[in-house]
């Protein structure tokens, strides 16, 4: 996973609410595992309708509610494929904000006014490292986890963050193999 720091550009608004990844990403197309190649069945519904425009550009501003529905983790695999590197949205549905932040593609919540305000502007900077939001001459705070920031700061998918603790991993495997096999008394 490449680690993220800012993210800046063009903005895309996706001025729709209680977005489900359903909407996201059709049942059609879960058939594979791997996490490339679904960025063009992205919205493939909506895509149908006259006048339909979604430019691929790094930063999405969505509506409230953005991932509800089920829990596949397609949706964001689509979403990061296609182009978008953040989301920001005055809400998220929970497994959804979590899938993202698993694959480096970066949720932001702020308020619906100030969401508003990004996809006006049409250009903006999202500051990982800050917390921080830019555009037309704003600065906007967010809030993150943590842990959930350190990873994405690093670039640490779930095996990365398990390759951080290579050392003790090993340390404690020697001192298994030293100490023989474990047995329990009936």
């Amino acid at each position: 996973m490449e680690p993220i720091s800012k993210i800046a550009g063009p903005v895309t608004h996706l001025d729709r609410a209680d977005v489900d990844t359903d909407q996201i990403m059709p049942k059609q197309f879960l058939k594979r595992v791997e996490r490339t190649g679904f960025g063009e069945f992205l919205f493939y519904d909506w895509a149908k309708e006259p006048g339909w425009d979604l430019p691929a550009n790094p930063i999405l501003v969505a509506g409230r509610n953005f991932g509800c529905g089920s829990s596949r983790e397609h949706a964001p695999w689509g979403l990061q494929d296609y182009g978008f590197r953040t989301i920001v949205a005055p809400s998220f549905a929970d497994i959804f904000y979590s899938n993202c932040t698993k694959i480096g593609l970066l949720p932001v919540v702020l308020g619906e006014e100030d969401c508003r305000a990004l996809a006006h502007a049409g250009v903006g900077e999202v500051d990982l490292e800050a917390q921080e939001v830019r555009f037309a001459e704003r600065e906007v705070a967010f809030e993150i986890d943590h842990e959930i920031r350190r990873r994405l700061l690093e670039g640490l998918d779930d095996i990365g963050v398990t390759l951080t603790h290579e050392d003790e991993i090993s340390a404690y495997e020697r001192d298994l193999e030293r100490s023989g096999p474990v047995t329990t008394a009936l």
